[in-house]
């Protein structure tokens, strides 16, 4: 049941995903000609008679596509085939829509950024879901966490003291204790004392502080040992809780992939929809608020990578397209189909060591 759940999260953030890219395409009457949820032979699908697209679910319960006329090619003397010629025929209904590649470079633009926009909007829904249910503390030290036999805890011996609003950590700006408490676990990882910007009696004061270490899997993370002051839930708190916890979800994504590149990550670290499944299946045996969060991140997560300039994902198709804006020349449609080949053979190579890594683990 826990493996359905978690297969049925994969679906909706797909949908959510490739339903940006419709929405945007239909809105700029760019021809569409499939909707498709899965890769892979058709298990399920339904051709809409208005409109000539078809609706399909997919046999591989993996990523998603919306097949649109002219994704790569420029629009002008293009060299139809009678594949081509038979699927703009089924669609003709669709009146005063033409290819994506006629469009000019912001729609194209438009289009190509509405999937991860949507991932972004569903995983700040998700976050407000998620403090409407829990407990929300702000940056203000409510009192310290003390292990067996201490007096003292760690960062108060070294001048942090009850009702120090912290302001920043390193110089990154805190608003919530989640932001907080992120911030000192990154970059508490060393001996290196971390640089906390606290408001003390209406006045700032900088403190270096040397928190606590714990290592898990062979990454060193810093311990925050101290408890916030919870704050009272209003609109205005649930939307800023919300707002700023998106932010963080999303530096805390831009910080995993840069830890992966320097080293920080091993290759152990990495997960692909197999690990993934796992942990979500895991969490939905836990607690709500756990579930809700990681689906959350998630969201996030697929949001942000779809938009890395890479060949075969969005953000590569938003980096020819920001190309043409800037040069206002368009890259050769040979070049393009190219490199989106070489990305996607890449990126396929890559999900099948991960997906082997994952069942290695499992195993």
């Amino acid at each position: 049941m826990y493996i359905l759940i978690a297969l049925l999260v994969f679906g909706v953030l797909i949908f959510i995903h490739e339903l940006g890219h419709y929405i945007a395409a239909r809105i700029l009457k760019v021809r569409i000609f499939e909707f498709a949820i899965g890769m892979g032979p058709k298990l399920l699908w339904y051709e809409s008679k208005k409109t000539g697209i078809i609706y399909s679910l997919r046999m591989i319960p993996i990523g998603g596509f919306v097949s649109m006329d002219g994704e790569l090619s420029s629009g002008e003397n293009e060299e139809v085939d009678k594949e081509i010629q038979e699927l703009r025929d089924r669609t003709a209904m669709q009146v005063g829509a033409t290819s994506l590649g006629a469009k000019a470079a912001w729609q194209r633009l438009i289009v190509h950024v509405a999937g991860a926009t949507m991932n972004l909007l569903f995983g700040f829904l998700a976050a407000i879901i998620l403090i409407c249910c829990v407990r929300v503390g702000g940056t203000t030290v409510g009192e310290f966490i003390l292990e067996t036999g201490e007096t003292v805890a760690v960062s108060e011996s070294q001048g942090l003291a009850v009702g120090d609003r912290i302001l920043s950590v390193n110089g990154k700006r805190v608003y919530t204790h989640e932001r907080l408490y992120y911030e000192i676990m990154h970059e508490g990882g060393s001996d290196e004392p971390l640089t906390l910007l606290v408001e003390r009696n209406g006045e700032k004061k900088e403190l270096s502080i040397v928190f606590p270490i714990i290592t898990e899997q062979g990454q060193n993370f810093g311990i925050y040992d101290f408890k916030v002051y919870e704050e009272e839930k209003t609109v205005g708190v649930v939307i800023k809780h919300s707002f700023h916890k998106c932010c963080y979800l999303v530096n805390m994504v831009w910080d995993s992939l840069v830890d992966m590149i320097t080293g920080r990550y091993t290759f152990e670290a990495v997960s692909g929809p197999i690990g993934t499944t796992t942990v979500i299946a895991d969490a939905a045996k836990t607690r709500l608020d756990v579930f809700v969060n990681l689906v959350a991140l998630i969201s996030v997560n697929l949001g942000i990578f779809n938009l890395l300039p890479l060949p075969a994902l969005d953000g590569g198709h938003i980096f020819y397209t920001l190309i043409e804006i800037v040069t206002r020349r368009r890259l050769p449609e040979k070049v393009m189909g190219i490199l989106d080949l070489i990305g996607l053979m890449l990126l396929m190579g890559l999900m099948v060591v991960v997906a082997f890594k994952d069942i290695f683990a499992l195993l």
